[in-house]
């Protein structure tokens, strides 16, 4: 029998819901693409509760306990002395989240002799050093597809946001003024601005076609290029590298995978190369931009804006420099965690499970790694290599 390790972001402070703001969420059976959402023989759990928390454990507990398995879940997984770190020894799955993410470092790897599946609960798999998976023979799988359209609605919503001056504006009235003249000194409207994305897989193309009805003039930079009656059909233009893109666009968001080749793609030369007073949002991963670059050009002006709800590390420690940086719209990593989305990651992990202990095979859309090399959507959308590097800090966010 197998141990399962599964690592959740914490419950929330007042304790689990007693009632939850809405009575159920709606039910998606099939994707933009045709793509069938997650498709579990059975689920154990409500959708519309909160499973994504310790708690709440991805309703998994009484299917993997039914067949013999044992499943630890924890909240505490960064540092030596961590739950996780103690308990991942003779682990042979692990379960993490991308929002609360559990890092699989080559150095956590060795220590698991017996691990043999590392999965997101949710989409991006950067948290595992997916080099050393290749090395050691560990399949890497996640939940494709199953909160892109949860991802892509936080993306319309931060770039109205910040373009719109939304957040500073509503702390004006919470301090009980009625300061229009501060709201408005720093707001425009999101009509006839070039908007492009890093990227235009499923939660870019998701973005642009949201966008299309603001009157915006739509840019993308992908590997693969978009097919052109789809280009012609969001009146989207195609740069072949991201240099070109942002030297056009007003605003720009990110939505491409975090490995080696993206890592500090927005340096400090790149954002140079940008109008100044653009916006950039980040759902994507934190390591894709200069932490410190993005601080200096907000303070310098040459950035308008940057929001997002995704840091390196996760969780990002009290004093991260994001946090109190001027014109942002941070929050926590939440934009995949609606309770809409946890109904179909947590059906998409039981399903991978059961493909697992069944010994059938998990879909090419949820492989990662698998037969030490990339494959599926790994092979489409990852380079091999190590994007974890610096994760330890992360231990910082307990201790401060």
């Amino acid at each position: 029998m197998a141990k399962v390790l599964c690592v959740l972001y914490d419950d929330p402070v007042k304790g689990m819901p007693k009632q939850y703001a809405r009575d159920g969420v709606p039910e998606i059976t099939r994707y933009h693409d045709g793509q069938t959402a997650p498709t579990p023989k059975a689920i154990d759990f409500t959708p519309g509760e909160l499973l994504g928390s310790v708690s709440g454990e991805l309703g998994l507990r009484k299917y993997l306990e039914s067949l013999g398995h044992t499943l630890v879940v924890t909240s505490d997984k960064d540092g030596p002395n961590s739950t996780f770190e103690r308990e991942l020894a003779d682990a042979e799955v692990v379960i993490s989240q991308p929002f609360w993410p559990a890092y699989l470092t080559a150095e956590r790897i060795a220590k698991a002799p017996k691990l043999k599946l590392a999965l997101t609960a949710g989409i991006g798999s950067d948290h595992v050093d997916l080099q050393a998976a290749i090395e050691r023979g560990v399949t890497v799988a996640e939940v494709t597809y199953c909160n892109s359209i949860s991802v892509a609605e936080h993306v319309v919503m931060m770039i109205l946001g910040l373009v719109r001056n939304y957040l500073p504006s509503h702390e004006w009235v919470k301090k009980g003024g009625w300061n229009i003249a501060d709201c408005v000194e720093r707001a425009y409207d999101l009509e006839a601005m070039h908007v492009g994305t890093v990227a235009a897989g499923r939660i870019g193309a998701a973005v642009l076609r949201r966008l299309k009805p603001f009157d915006v003039k739509l840019h993308y930079t992908d590997r693969y290029r978009l097919p052109l009656d789809v280009e012609k059909e969001l009146g989207a233009t195609w740069h072949p590298d991201v240099e070109s893109m942002v030297k056009a666009c007003d605003v720009v968001t990110i939505n491409c995978p975090l490995h080696p080749e993206t890592e500090n793609l927005f340096n400090e030369k790149l954002i140079a190369k940008m109008k100044r007073g653009a916006y950039i949002v980040n759902t994507a991963r934190g390591k894709i931009v200069d932490r410190d670059a993005i601080v200096r050009a907000l303070e310098s002006g040459q950035l308008a804006g940057y929001a997002g709800d995704v840091w390196f590390p996760q969780p990002a420690p009290r004093d991260h420099p994001w946090r109190t940086m001027p014109h942002n719209g941070m929050t926590p990593h939440i934009s995949g965690t609606t309770l809409s989305a946890q109904a179909r990651y947590a059906a998409g992990t039981r399903e991978i499970l059961e493909c697992w202990f069944e010994k059938r095979p998990i879909r090419d859309e949820y492989l990662i790694v698998d037969g030490g090399k990339l494959a599926g959507v790994g092979a489409h959308s990852y380079s091999a290599g190590n994007a974890t590097s610096g994760s330890e800090e992360a231990a910082r966010f307990k201790t401060a």
